[in-house]
Parts: structure tokens; sequence; C-alpha cells
């Protein structure tokens, strides 16, 4: 037991440093620079590193205590599928760059349905919590569609009684993540923790580590968006930053996964380690 515990005490720090890897920070950079506050930060990193905690949990006890073999193209296709998520997650972030030509369009063409003694022009505002820019006046007040007829509106009406919808993307990411990382993990802890029992005690230990270290990660990502205006061009430019190198980094990894380690051939060379 007195040697365990030191090896408990370095599973939850290697968690906390398993939360910096790079596809895990960039992942939940573009969804932290949609909910840039601080509680709202720490929350979506607590819900990442528990989807990333069950599915290490899951099936890394499978492999510890069933001795589950990973086929290659099966582990090469999870770590395919971060790829994949992060580019996803890069170009929803990148939809804010319609708006720039939204505006262009906007103060070359007047708007149908304003009055004409109405100033026409374009800038972020708010519906609520939904923030946007399109062509519209003041004074008097012209709008080209009612306030609650948003993209966030939608959601809400069909899904804000459920409370916690807006978690779903950083619980599913998380768990993706998971999936990718768990065989390694649990195949190094056979290496040191022979009776099954305590490995899987190990694991959990090292996704409570993964979970605190994504909330202070979190936290800190959002830090610069709390700081500045969420309509500000700083904010803006950091949103767009996050969205340019997840789409960066998930085609790098794509490209690596499909064609230098041979998932689309029939070599498929995967070390989980």
């Amino acid at each position: 037991m007195t040697g365990l515990l030191p090896i408990l005490a370095l599973g939850f720090f290697l968690g906390m440093r398993h939360a910096t890897d790079p596809d895990h920070v960039i992942a939940v950079t573009t969804i932290v620079a949609r909910h840039p506050t601080a509680k709202g930060a720490a929350l979506i990193g607590a819900v990442w590193g528990v989807g990333h905690t069950l599915t290490i949990l899951v099936v890394g006890s499978g492999i510890i205590v069933f001795s589950w073999v990973i086929p290659s193209r099966l582990g090469l296709s999870t770590e395919f599928a971060v790829g994949v998520m992060l580019i996803v997650l890069g170009v929803a972030n990148l939809r804010d760059l319609s708006g720039l030509f939204r505006r262009t369009a906007a103060s070359l063409t007047p708007t149908e349905g304003m009055p004409a003694s109405a100033h026409v022009h374009s800038h972020p505002h708010s519906h609520g919590d939904y923030v946007h820019t399109h062509a519209h006046g003041h004074e008097p007040e012209a709008h080209p569609h009612r306030p609650d007829q948003t993209p966030v509106g939608w959601l809400d009406r069909r899904f804000g009684g459920l409370g916690l919808y807006q978690l779903i993307r950083p619980l599913v990411v998380g768990i993706v993540h998971g999936l990718a990382g768990s065989a390694a993990v649990a195949l190094l802890v056979l290496t040191t923790i022979a009776d099954p029992n305590w490995a899987v005690l190990y694991l959990f230990v090292f996704g409570v580590g993964t979970i605190v270290g994504m909330m202070l990660i979190t936290v800190a990502i959002a830090l610069p968006f709390a700081v500045s205006d969420r309509r500000s061009r700083f904010a803006g430019r950091l949103r767009l930053a996050s969205g340019l190198v997840s789409l960066g980094f998930g085609c790098l990894l794509t490209y690596q996964i499909g064609i230098v380690h041979g998932l689309f051939t029939g070599h498929p060379q995967w070390t989980p380690f």
C-alpha cells in the first residue's frame, strides 16, 4: 500500500499533464471561444474530462481485466475520428467569417423591408446571448428579423427544457478523445501495476487528474475572452485563430493517420504507446 500511494499520486499528475496534449487543448479552445467566461470554461473543461475519463475507464478496464486486444485499424480509426472532430470544431468557429461577407454585401445592397429613412449599417449586436452581424437601421429601428429568429433562439425553443444540451458538445469531444488514448494509457499501466484492481483504480485517479487539469486549462483559455469584450475585434480574432488552428491541426492529423500510418491502405501501422 505504501508503494501504491506514490504511483496513484503520479497517476493524478500525469492525468493533469495528459490534459495539456495539443489535440485536447485545441479542441476545448474552439468550444470555450463560444462560452468565454471563467465559470462556463471550467464547466466545459469538467464535462470534457468526465467524457474522457468514462472511455478511459471502460476501454482501459476491458484491456486490463478482460485482456481485450485493439486491432490496428480500429485504433487508427479512433485517432482519425479525433482529427475529423477537430476539423468540424474549426469549421464551426470559422462560420463567423460569413459575417464579413454579409457586412460587405449589406453595404452595397439595400436591405429589403427597411424604411428608406433608416440609416442602414452593420455591426455586431446581440439578441440575448446570441451575437451576430447583419445590416439594420436605427432611429427609426429597422431590423430584418424578429429577436427570437436566431439559431440560438431555435435551439432554445426546442431543447431549452433539457438544461444540459449545451454541454453535449464537450462531453462528446471528451469521449472521442478518450477512445483514441485509452489503449495507450491502459497498456502503460499494465507494465507498472500487476494487480488489475489497483490498475483500474490508477485509471480512475488518472481520469480525475485529467478533469482537474482540463478545468484549469479552459479557465486560462477563457481569460483573454473574459478580459476583452466578447464582441470586440480582439475576441473575434481569438475565435478566428482557434478555428484556424483547429482546422489545420485536424487536417494534419487526419493525413498522418489516414495516409502515413496506413489507415486507408492495406498495411495499417498503429502502436498505442
